[in-house]
């Protein structure tokens, strides 16, 4: 969200380009909210059985919990073959979209990113360095360019002002400049040239967006499951990435299962949960949900840490949800209602 807030505040993208960001997030921030979504939906329908009495009339009619199950399962499986999907599809497809767009925004839209003294570099072979900038005015001062994208010539200009202009095609831009030198050199500097100007039309050509694109290095989070599988699989990797890369790999499978044990846990908590303690059954719930959370996080930083291997680490959550959902079962099978003390 931060990075977003960057985008629409510093670099002023356009509210159409802001609704795509928005739309390629949307997999991840439901993947995200699935594991709550399941728990507290399902928990919710079994209170409201429960304060109608609708539990009592069909345990009465000989319907155990077991019985009710079904549906349950069905919900919660086809809520975890969605997170699998998303997992294994959605978001690698949503964030690889989301740098792509970024990149490209900031390769096409430079005075968006243009900031007092800083040298920006973004363009390969050229940097570009304002000593201050209006944002209201769009209107550089005191600006000095370095251009070596040609071969063996090196040019320099320096301008008291100028402003960026989108370019007539997509990828270029155009720089006005006002009352500058323009310095050229050879790479032997045999050759040196100088020509003062009242005002240049720069343009800079930013054709290659493509290619770097296609270059640019993929972050385990953008990456499909076969990539992050070769990734996995290949020598010569830093200990820490491979670490990272088998978090996001195990995790496209563990987390749509933790979802699915999620489901069943808040029907035996809904089940339970008597009509006047409605509260108390939405507290434990969030609870499960905060102790599964913060399993996740913490076994994913020790995971990253190194302290812990993927394997072992991604799957400790899943592994915890399952045994609170066994002590739940056994507590209804010996009691017919839900104690976690007797």
């Amino acid at each position: 969200m931060m990075d977003i807030i960057d985008l629409v505040i510093n670099q002023g993208i356009s509210a159409g380009q802001f609704i795509k960001i928005i739309l390629w997030m949307l997999p991840q921030i439901a993947l995200f909210s699935l594991p709550a979504a399941c728990l507290m939906s399902v928990m919710l329908a079994f209170i409201r059985l429960g304060s109608d009495n609708e539990i009592i009339a069909l345990n009465a009619s000989g319907i155990s919990l077991y019985q009710m199950l079904p549906p349950v399962i069905i919900f919660s499986l086809s809520t975890y073959i969605i997170a699998g999907l998303l997992a294994v599809y959605g978001v690698p497809w949503g964030n690889r979209a989301y740098k792509d767009y970024v990149h490209v925004i900031t390769k096409t839209k430079t005075n968006f990113t243009i900031k007092e003294r800083i040298f920006y570099k973004d363009i390969d072979n050229l940097v570009f360095y304002v000593n201050s900038y209006s944002t209201s005015e769009k209107e550089m001062k005191d600006i000095f360019i370095v251009d070596k994208r040609k071969k063996d010539v090196t040019t320099t200009i320096v301008a008291e002002s100028g402003m960026v202009i989108t370019g007539m095609t997509p990828n270029t831009i155009n720089l006005h400049l006002n009352n500058g030198t323009i310095f050229m050199n050879d790479s032997d500097l045999k050759n040196p040239s100088t020509m003062k100007f009242p005002t240049l039309d720069y343009p800079i050509a930013l054709g290659d967006i493509s290619s770097n694109l296609a270059t640019r290095e993929k972050k385990p989070k953008e990456m499909y499951f076969h990539e992050l599988r070769n990734r996995l699989n290949s020598r010569g990797m830093d200990p820490s990435e491979r670490n990272e890369i088998g978090i996001k790999l195990y995790e496209m499978f563990s987390i749509p299962l933790a979802i699915f044990i999620l489901g069943i846990i808040g029907a035996y908590l809904g089940s339970h949960v008597k009509a006047h303690g409605r509260t108390a059954g939405v507290i434990i719930s969030l609870i499960v949900f905060m102790i599964y959370y913060i399993s996740l996080m913490g076994s994913r930083y020790l995971s990253e840490m190194g302290l812990v291997a993927p394997s072992i680490g991604v799957w400790a959550p899943v592994l915890l949800l399952l045994i609170i959902s066994l002590f739940l079962l056994s507590r209804v099978r010996k009691n017919g209602a839900f104690s976690l003390f007797y």
